[in-house]
């Protein structure tokens, strides 16, 4: 075996790696770019598809709701389009990101209770939104970082 070879070819890639994490952007513009695009993409597809979201408001929810289920997802479509692009944007970021670590927060421990209250249901929904609560810690971060700027745009 060419262990030699081996660990030439390690420091190469390595090198190329360090090259290119020197030209990546800020860590922090990544995370919150990626999470306003994920709330803007949730939001336009409610918009798009009210009714299918609108199957996940239980019938124990439904009566407390001011609106219907439609109109509900209708208007938390708005309000994920408009806090995505500006998280997006990096306007308004630390009301937008901390809105969005409610909303994100909320959909996890909502899904909980309607899986233990309702013998199951949404098993599939909650196990694919624990990473929901992965990005809530996103949110909660990029929220922390806009507020610890020395000067802080709207």
């Amino acid at each position: 075996m060419d262990f030699d070879g081996l660990s030439a070819r390690t420091a190469s890639v390595a090198d190329w790696a360090a090259s290119a994490a020197a030209r990546a952007p800020d860590p922090m513009t990544v995370a919150r770019v990626g999470l306003g695009a994920m709330v803007f993409a949730a939001g336009v597809h409610k918009l798009l598809d009210p009714l299918s979201w609108s199957a996940y408001v239980v019938p124990w929810l439904a009566p407390l709701l001011v609106v219907s289920p439609v109109t509900f997802m209708l208007v938390n479509g708005v309000l994920e389009v408009g806090f995505g692009a500006a998280i997006v944007a990096d306007r308004y970021t630390a009301l937008a990101s901390a809105v969005a670590a409610v909303s994100l927060s909320a959909t996890c421990l909502y899904l909980a209770v309607v899986f233990v209250a309702e013998g199951g249901l949404f098993g599939d929904v909650l196990a694919r939104d624990i990473g929901l609560a992965g990005l809530a810690g996103l949110a909660w971060a990029v929220l922390v970082e806009s507020l610890r700027r020395p000067t802080r745009t709207p």
